[in-house]
C-alpha cells in the first residue's frame, strides 16, 4: 500500500511538472501587451536580466485571442491547412493501412513474414533518412511545393498498419474459421468481424497519427515552399517575439485541438496500446 502510495504521488509530480509550461502559456495569453512587455522586458531588451513572471494576469484580457481570430486572416489560412492535411493523410490510412494490416493478420501467402519485417525495419527509420527519397519521388511526380508531397508519403505510413495488425491478431482464429464455414465471404467476414473487433486498434492509430501530424514540421517545411500552404506547426516560429501575446494564444489554440482528440480518444488509445500488447 505505502509503495503504491508513494508511485502514485511520484506520477502526480511528474504530470504536475509536465503540465507547469501549458499553464504558463494559457495564463500568459490571457495578460495585456504591457504587463508581458514588464514580465518579458529583459528578452526583448537583450540585456541578460532574469524575466520577472507571475502566474497570474493583473488584467486578464481577450485582446490577443481576438487579434488573432479576427485579425490575423493568414493564421485562418494556415490553421485550415493543418485541418486538411491532417484529415486527408487520416482518411487515406484508413483506406491503406487496415486493409493491409487485416492481409498480414488473417492470410498466408509467400513471403509475408519478409515483407513484414521490411515494413517494421521502415517503421523505425526517421523522415531524416527517408526524405531524399521522398523528395526525389515528389519531384519526379510534379508534385513539389504542393500539399500532396506531404500528404501522400504520410498516407503509406507503416507505423499504422503495425498498430491495427496487432488489434488483429487479437481476433479468434476460430471466430474467423466458423464465419467461412458459414458461407461468409472474405470481405463480409473483413467487414463484420474485422473491423469492429479490431476497431481500438484501428482508433488508437487515428488518435496517434492525428497527435503527430499535427504537430509535423520537418515534412512541410522539406517539402512546401510556399508560406500559403504551410500548415500550423510552421506558423508558429514566424511569429516574433515582439509579439509574445500572440505568440501565446496561437500556442493555446495549437494546443486544443491535439487536447480535445486525446481525451476523447484515450480510451481508445489505451484499448489499442492493450491489443497490440497481445501475443498471437
Amino acid at each position: 500500500m505505502k509503495k503504491n502510495a508513494v508511485c502514485r504521488l511520484a506520477v502526480v509530480v511528474l504530470a504536475g511538472i509536465v503540465c507547469v509550461p501549458v499553464i504558463l502559456v494559457v495564463f500568459g495569453s490571457l495578460k495585456s501587451g504591457n504587463e508581458l512587455a514588464d514580465s518579458l522586458g529583459s528578452i526583448l531588451s537583450n540585456t541578460g536580466e532574469m524575466i520577472n513572471w507571475k502566474l497570474f494576469p493583473n488584467y486578464p484580457t481577450l485582446f490577443h485571442y481576438v487579434k488573432l481570430l479576427f485579425w490575423t486572416p493568414e493564421f485562418l489560412t494556415v490553421f485550415w491547412n493543418s485541418v486538411k492535411i491532417v484529415l486527408l493523410i487520416l482518411i487515406g490510412q484508413l483506406f491503406g493501412a487496415v486493409p493491409a494490416a487485416w492481409a498480414f493478420a488473417t492470410f498466408r501467402w509467400k513471403g509475408k513474414n519478409i515483407l513484414f519485417t521490411l515494413y517494421v525495419i521502415l517503421m523505425l527509420l526517421p523522415f531524416q533518412v527517408t526524405m531524399l527519397p521522398s523528395y526525389l519521388v515528389m519531384n519526379k511526380m510534379n508534385l513539389m511545393n504542393t500539399q500532396a508531397s506531404v500528404i501522400l508519403p504520410a498516407i503509406f505510413s507503416t507505423f499504422p498498419v503495425f498498430l491495427i495488425y496487432r488489434s488483429f491478431t487479437s481476433i479468434p482464429k476460430e471466430l474467423l474459421e466458423a464465419a467461412r464455414v458459414d458461407g461468409a465471404g472474405e470481405f463480409q467476414i473483413f467487414w463484420e468481424i474485422g473491423i469492429p473487433l479490431g476497431s481500438p486498434g484501428i482508433l488508437s492509430a487515428i488518435v496517434l497519427g492525428f497527435l503527430d501530424y499535427w504537430n509535423m514540421m520537418e515534412q512541410p517545411l522539406a517539402f512546401l515552399k510556399d508560406k500559403t500552404l504551410w500548415p500550423l506547426s510552421l506558423y508558429l516560429p514566424e511569429i516574433g517575439v515582439e509579439q509574445a501575446g500572440m505568440a501565446l494564444a496561437a500556442s493555446v489554440v495549437t494546443l486544443a485541438p491535439a487536447i480535445f482528440v486525446f481525451v476523447v480518444g484515450q480510451d481508445y488509445l489505451e484499448q489499442g496500446i492493450a491489443a497490440s500488447g497481445i501475443k498471437e
